[in-house]
This record gives C-alpha cells, structure tokens and sequence, in this order.
C-alpha cells in the first residue's frame, strides 16, 4: 500500500518508470518539443487509481498486466485502443476496460489526461457467484452497458480515491480497505457485462432457509473484526451468494453486507463506551477500525441506531 508520483520531461527515463509501474512496455513519440509526463498513484491492497496527464501524443505497446485495468478519459484522446478483436477510442467521458487481464493491448495516447484503476481479478468472485463450471467471473464486454452504470462507476473511483486512498491512515485500516474493494468490484459487475449468473436457480431458492441463515449470522458474529467478504459468509454457510442473499432477503429483509455493517456499528458503540476520551481515543479512529469511513455518515447511522451523537457516548 503506497503512493508515488511522477514528473518529467524525459521519454526514456518515462518508459523506464511506466514499465516499473504496470508491466513491460514500449512508448513511441511524435517527435514535438517540450513534452511532460505526470502521473500520481494512489493504492491500497488489490487496487490502485493513476491520474496521467501527457502532453503530447505517445503511442504504447504494453504487455499483459495481470490486473483488470479501467481507464476513464478526462481529456484529449486515448486512441485505437487494441487487444485481440477489439479496437476503440475513448473521448472525454469514456470510461473502459484497456484489456482483459491476460492479453497485451496497444494504442495512442493523444494529449490526454486521464485516470487507470487496477483491481485484483479475484475481487470480482468476492461479490458475485462464479458460473456453474466453477470458472473465475470474467467481463464480457470493454465498455458499460449503460451512460447511467458508467456514471456510477466513475463516481465510486473518485469517491475512493479522494476519501479512501489519499488518506494514509484509512487506506491501512483492513475494514476499510476491504469494504472499499468489494464496492468497487460490484461497481465494475454493475457497470460491466459479465459472466457471473444473475438469475436465481431452484437450489438457491431451496438453500435460502433458517439454518443458512444461522450459519451466516454466526459467522458474522465470530469474525466482524475481520476483512470478510460476501464470499466468505457464503462459504461458511455451506451456499452460494445467491442463495445467502435470498435468506437475508426472506427472513430479515436486509442484505449479508447490510447486516455486517450494523453488527460492526455495534461493536463500534461498545468501544466507544468503554472507551476514555483522555487517552486520545477518538470517534474517528473507532468508527475508522469498525470499517466506517466517513465521519458523517458514521454519525448519522449511529444516532439512527442509538439516538444520539458518537461523541456524546465517548465523553459520557
């Protein structure tokens, strides 16, 4: 988990440093004067956000990253965006996946400013049931189905990078730095086609009873302070994500992740009552720790739940 930015004029030193950063690749350079490349990343386990800014047009050639890689175009041009079948160019706006993780990709980069999120693959099992065959969730398409699902999606990416990953101290917090992760992936799954069933078998329906959800409630309970995902309380269950889902929908009309957060806020309450404010203990830190990172929407669902201010019940 890290940062690091990059300011320069020179194109080998930019080759050098852009091969580091993603994978091996080849620039070329239409040959004008007064070229600046600019990037700044901002990362957390299994995800990192680059804002590039290049001033002139570059072409590049790029080995297979090993990442899903979505680029959103501020301005300028990224253009004849290539990888095997496919050929694009994506305007102010845009917001795309380069290539599948496995593939290399080509294109140019035309005085563009632009953003590039990575993710860990794995983060797209996390929130959504592979297929029947057992094979890893895939996109099945590089751009969204919708104007309105792409606007969502770049919305979230910003809103992770300005409030999440940006703060040194939050993107260490491992509540915080899962959450964050799995909203992302079910972004990318919103916005994306895919290959994750969306339908509801007969199993599922069959699964959705009270003894899953017990299982799932349990394993809630014994493992909140952790970085479990929808996945996880799946397994435990002994069902599939789909089937989960269906019983917190059926008996508690809520969602497995829903109910993790107001168990967390729970415990977020029992520590600030515990707690003494002359230690330097603060609000922010304990709803930080339960995975709450947002003071003012900590705030408001904790009165919600108790009926009154976080910090009257740390200084009561």
């Amino acid at each position: 988990m890290n940062s690091l930015v990059f300011d320069s004029d020179d194109l080998s030193l930019t080759e050098e440093f852009l091969s580091r950063a993603y994978a091996r690749l080849r620039i070329g350079h239409s040959g004008a004067d007064g070229i600046r490349t600019r990037m700044c990343r901002d990362a957390m386990q299994s995800v990192t956000v680059d804002e590039l800014d290049f001033n002139y047009e570059m072409s590049y050639a790029v080995a297979p990253l090993g990442k899903l890689t979505i680029c959103a175009v501020h301005e300028g041009t990224i253009a004849d965006n290539t990888f095997h079948g496919v050929k694009d160019t994506y305007g102010p706006g845009d917001i795309a996946v380069l290539a599948p993780p496995e593939q290399p990709y080509s294109g140019r980069v035309c005085s563009a400013r632009y953003n590039v999120t990575m993710m860990d693959t794995h983060l797209l099992n996390q929130v959504a049931d592979a297929e029947s065959s057992g094979a890893p969730v895939r996109l099945t398409g590089h751009r969204p189905h919708s104007p309105s699902a792409a606007q969502q999606l770049k919305l979230l990416i910003t809103h992770l990078r300005d409030q999440v990953l940006c703060d040194p101290v939050l993107r260490e917090e491992p509540l915080i730095v899962s959450a964050g992760s799995q909203m992302l992936a079910a972004s990318v799954l919103a916005a994306f086609p895919h290959s994750a069933r969306t339908d509801a078998a007969a199993q599922d329906r069959n699964d959705a009873h009270s003894l899953t959800l017990r299982r799932a409630l349990a394993y809630i309970d014994d493992h909140a302070e952790e970085p479990i995902t929808v996945a996880d309380i799946a397994a435990a269950a002994h069902v599939t994500i789909r089937a989960l889902q269906y019983a917190f929908r059926r008996h508690l009309d809520t969602t497995p992740t829903a109910h993790l957060r107001w168990v967390r806020l729970g415990h977020a309450h029992r520590e600030l009552r515990a707690a003494d404010p002359g230690t330097g203990v603060t609000v922010t830190g304990i709803a930080a720790r339960w995975g709450f990172h947002q003071p003012s929407r900590f705030a408001a669902a904790y009165r919600a739940a108790y009926g009154v201010l976080p910090s009257r019940t740390l200084h009561t």
